[in-house]
């Protein structure tokens, strides 16, 4: 297996588990973060592998943008870092292995999108998610992309417009995620899902999944690339510069809108 600086990859048997190990920086999603995982998946995609999981080390998921990489960059480099991490999502439905999230913590933002972009999620009860740029000053335009496909319109205004954190059993009930499993049991529900997931024939599994991707709420490109720039455009906006800075900072923002 390649070495990475931020991700832990390892194979047991048909499943490669890569695993985010940032935690320091709670997983954000800088772009050398995304790089690594779009060269993890592709790489898993050429396996034999029958199964994926995506984990994460530390008290945290996901954080989702990093936002230290996204406030240094101007309007056309934001726009890089957000179609890379297009490819990051688009390259999950794509695999021909099941990919299943393993959600312990916090999943915001980005973070959120990656977990809805999965095949299938499990999350242990003490997880939580949100679209938190609803009450920040850098609305999650691409990162609603996904989850609006996994749950109903008004759950996704909800969880969009209030930034409210959901817990892992409201998440079920939303569709975002399969299941909500005591923090012991997250390993076993994940390998138990897994497994029922990955039965069968291989090559029907991969064709069943890419056919199931291309006719779900089509069409999905036309709301990425809507999305892709419109959020890149929003992040040289006032209230997302001082949403940045205010969080790099460690302070309270002074909202200019």
């Amino acid at each position: 297996m390649t070495e990475y600086r931020h991700l832990l990859v390892k194979r047991d048997g048909d499943t490669i588990t890569v695993t985010m190990n940032r935690p320091d920086r709670r997983n954000a999603l800088s772009a050398d973060h995304l790089a690594e995982l779009l060269a993890a998946f592709e790489a898993a995609g050429e396996t034999d592998a029958t199964g994926l999981v995506l984990a994460a080390t530390g008290p945290v998921f996901s954080a989702g943008h990093d936002f230290a990489d996204v406030s240094a960059r101007y309007l056309l480099e934001v726009r890089e870092l957000l179609t890379l991490c297009q490819q990051v999502m688009t390259t999950l439905e794509a695999l021909p292995q099941v990919v299943i999230a393993r959600v312990h913590g916090l999943a915001t933002a980005a973070g959120c999108q990656l977990v809805a972009s999965c095949d299938l999620a499990v999350a242990a009860e003490s997880a939580g998610f949100a679209l938190p740029g609803g009450k920040g000053g850098w609305f999650c335009h691409t990162p609603a992309v996904p989850v609006a496909r996994s749950i109903g319109r008004k759950r996704l205004m909800e969880l969009a417009l209030t930034g409210d954190v959901i817990d892992a059993r409201t998440a079920v009930d939303w569709g975002l995620i399969n299941y909500a499993v005591p923090d012991s049991e997250l390993d076993t529900a994940v390998a138990e899902l897994l497994a029922r997931a990955t039965r069968g024939s291989r090559a029907s599994k991969a064709l069943g999944k890419r056919t199931l991707y291309a006719q779900l709420d089509r069409p999905e490109a036309d709301a990425y690339t809507l999305a892709r720039e419109v959020m890149a455009a929003a992040s040289q906006l006032p209230g997302a510069r001082e949403g940045m800075a205010a969080f790099l900072e460690k302070r309270q923002p002074v909202w200019p809108d």
